[in-house]
């Protein structure tokens, strides 16, 4: 559908109380004779059947394909209004004006009015989406890691009808789970340890047809994007080439090296081992000291060997308790005259793990509630003991164990090659740092600050702009948004599941790899209807631009939070469409406008910014320009008008794909056009980040650090931009906020570009 070809309707509800809020009929005049809408319909209830069949019949007869409602929130009965062959535009009446202001006021009646003017100029400024479809899309799936959980993946894979290639570094499948004797239980009763299922599932995997399994293998290089991944692999040397159209991360965990807990007698004594040595010993029977072969009768469990702790690994592993647990039982059951001491700061054994608990009670096992302070080389325990409130002694140890955590497999060792740090994040697009550099082992830094690093080289050798590594959160794990979006890392179609994304023992390593899988099969899928993926999953729009005016300035390649643009020689952007996330950002750091999509684009935002009218200063009647996220800070302003929270009718509201979609002179123009002030609103920024697209908001708030030189061109106050990070949960804040910030615009008075 062109523009020339466009047939529009508008569809003004009456419901939930909007037409009390405001006349429809004078918003009628507004879409058909101020905006030369070729019809408006008016109805009670969009929403129930006779209203849907109402705009149904518009489209069935030809009358109509392009559609404005407005009713309640865009983020309502998305189901309902949808229509076949219709593309949808929503105005919110209801949450943003009949719920938040008085009904018949002046003002509620040109807020309103004001929404069907933007929503209408939205409709004539974008285009239907022509999806990316170019295939042919390879359907494949990549699991690198061949322990329990990218076994379980790639058995999970193939189950649901999908080829696998699974590639494994060492010369055999299993992991760490190959030698563990026994696991902690995850099946009624809850209460004695389970056999390890990890020689059926390696046997599985062998025999299946779909999976395709190299040892000795690793990845040296990937390229391309979701659906066409191009795979370079290295085995025993030889190098292979592969297509496959998603890839499942497995790569696993490492114990934290115990040589650095000297303090806790490792080294000083061949009888203070760690769990992992311990699961060695329980496979014999009978847990012997190593000192002199004599069987162990007393044996003390440290926990948190070196977790917890800012000098070593900073988080807790969560596994380590139950675990021990699980180790001190089958010491009881192989030797029914051992004694076990559990020490510990804090037990975890959360849900069904308590059972456990109790049940190692029952068993003998002695738990002890304190600190360790160090081992002796006689074995001997200092414990600041919390309930006794003393420091106390454990004496006449055989045997100390140490349980140490997880550290995420984030990169792999490759004998005869050097080390490459890998950044605990993105380099800051805006540091002087080339982003290329951490490839060349040169210092990273974001905001002037060194930026950790964790050694060895890259997992799957990326041939991206950001560099060869996956992205990842703090301490080393890979995820995308941890609270949203598990699974997902930064890079579109590649999923991390298993302990390389947070800690988890087998019962949860194993749900994660089917998580994992579910996500790449949905990638897989939606990928070949040209359908974004997360977190717009659906959206049919990607970023196109105009070459013509790109003045190579390299900002959309540089900011992109997804990796999904890369540079030709000459140094162009050239754009990935399945790694596209479909978030703005390109189309934010854009300084002269060339990247859009069909239905979203930096020209569509400002003729809706101009399409408000904005009485002169003799009315008192400012106007201030709100761009909300649509993840965040709409929602919550929707959640105040659900609340009936009164908030200034002052504010026009325009949802933004993401803060960081937003260029600066979306601001600008609004000033210019007579606006007293623009509130931005993002997520939370920062490392425990809530911002859907990763950096968006923190993109936008150093963009807008630059405001002050237009607001001085321009002879304004700086006080008129403000950028506020806006939780979905801040609903009873906004209004106060608004309040607040009108407050300050009544103080520095009118914008004087007003009725310029």
């Amino acid at each position: 559908m062109t523009a020339t070809e466009k047939k529009l309707g508008v569809y003004l509800c009456g419901g939930c109380g909007i037409a009390e809020a405001a006349s429809l009929d004078a918003l009628e005049k507004v879409a058909v004779k101020e905006f030369k809408a070729p019809f408006c319909k008016k109805h009670d209830y969009l929403c129930g059947e006779e209203g849907l069949k109402l705009i149904r019949d518009d489209a069935a007869a030809g009358t109509m394909n392009q559609a404005v409602i407005a009713a309640c929130s865009p983020r309502m009965h998305q189901d309902k209004f949808r229509f076949d062959g219709v593309q949808v535009v929503r105005a919110n009446l209801r949450e943003q004006v009949a719920w938040t202001q008085p009904a018949g006021d002046e003002n509620t009646e040109m807020l309103a009015a004001d929404y069907i003017r933007m929503a209408i100029t939205e409709a004539r400024k974008i285009k239907v989406p022509v999806p990316y479809t170019e295939g042919p899309f390879n359907e494949r799936i990549l699991v690198v890691g061949g322990g329990l959980t990218g076994l379980t993946a790639a058995r999970e894979a193939s189950k649901c009808g999908y080829p696998v290639l699974l590639v494994e570094q060492s010369g055999k499948l299993g992991g760490h789970a190959l030698n563990l004797t026994k696991l902690v239980p995850h099946h009624a009763p809850y209460r004695e340890p389970e056999a390890n299922p990890i020689a059926k599932l390696v046997a599985a995997v062998e025999a299946d047809s779909r999976i395709e399994v190299r040892l000795d293998t690793r990845v040296t290089k990937t390229s391309g994007m979701p659906g066409k991944f191009e795979i370079e692999l290295s085995q025993n040397g030889a190098a292979a080439a592969e297509t496959v159209g998603a890839i499942v991360l497995a790569t696993g965990w490492t114990p934290y090296d115990a040589s650095k807990l000297t303090h806790l007698g490792y080294g000083a004594s061949l009888d203070v081992v760690t769990s992992v040595a311990l699961e060695e010993m329980l496979a014999k029977g009978q847990v012997r000291r190593k000192s002199n072969g004599l069987p162990a009768k007393v044996t003390a469990f440290v926990q948190c060997a070196g977790s917890r702790d800012p000098d070593h690994l900073p988080y807790c592993s969560s596994t380590c308790c139950t675990a021990s647990i699980r180790q001190a039982l089958q010491i009881v059951e192989n030797d029914p005259e051992a004694m076990v001491y559990i020490v510990f700061d804090e037990l975890r054994t959360p849900g069904v793990a308590e059972e456990f608990y109790r049940q190692a009670q029952t068993k003998g096992v002695i738990f002890i509630k304190g600190k360790v302070k160090n081992v002796g080389k006689d074995l001997t325990v200092t414990v600041d003991d919390a309930l006794l409130r003393e420091e106390i002694q454990l004496t006449g140890l055989d045997l100390v164990v140490l349980a140490t955590g997880m550290v995420p497999n984030a990169t792999v060792a490759v004998p005869g090659t050097e080390d490459v740090p890998l950044p605990d994040r993105d380099i800051d697009p805006l540091s002087p740092v080339p982003v290329a550099g951490y490839a060349n082992g040169a210092p990273a830094k974001a905001n002037g600050q060194p930026l950790v690093t964790y050694k060895g080289q890259p997992i799957l050798n990326l041939q991206y702009r950001q560099g060869p590594h996956l992205p990842i959160l703090a301490d080393g794990f890979m995820d995308s948004h941890f609270i949203c979006f598990p699974y997902e890392t930064r890079r579109t179609g590649i999923y991390a599941c298993g302990p390389v994304r947070r800690p988890m023992d087998v019962g949860e390593a194993t749900e994660d790899a089917m998580g994992a899988v579910l996500k790449a099969i949905q990638a897989l899928r939606n990928i070949t209807e040209g359908r974004a993926l997360h977190p717009r999953s659906g959206d049919l729009s990607f970023p196109r631009v105009n070459l013509n005016a790109c003045t190579k300035c390299r900002r959309c390649t540089v900011e992109c939070p997804f990796g999904a643009i890369d540079e030709t020689p000459e140094g162009y952007p050239i754009f990935n469409p399945t790694r596209c996330r479909r978030c703005g950002t390109c189309m934010g750091a854009c300084p002269v406008r060339t990247i859009s999509f069909d239905n979203y684009s930096v020209e569509m935002m400002t003729s809706m910014i101009k399409a408000v009218e904005v009485p002169d200063e003799t009315e008192e009647k400012p106007r201030v320009l709100v761009l909300a996220c649509q993840n965040d800070a709409y929602p919550a302003l929707d959640m105040a008008g659900i609340q009936r929270s009164p908030i200034s009718p002052y504010i026009r509201v325009i949802p933004v794909r993401c803060l960081g979609s937003v260029s600066l002179l979306c601001v600008s123009d609004a000033l210019s056009s007579g606006y007293d002030g623009v509130m931005m609103m993002g997520c939370k920024s920062g490392d425990d980040y809530q911002c859907h697209f990763v950096r968006g908001s923190a993109m936008a708030q150093e963009r807008m650090m630059k405001v002050g030189e237009t607001l001085k061109s321009m002879m304004l106050e700086t006080e008129r931009v403000v950028t506020h990070e806006i939780s979905i949960n801040d609903a009873s804040r906004l209004p106060g906020l608004i309040g607040s910030y009108m407050e300050t615009i009544d103080s520095i008075g009118p914008n004087p570009f007003k009725g310029m």
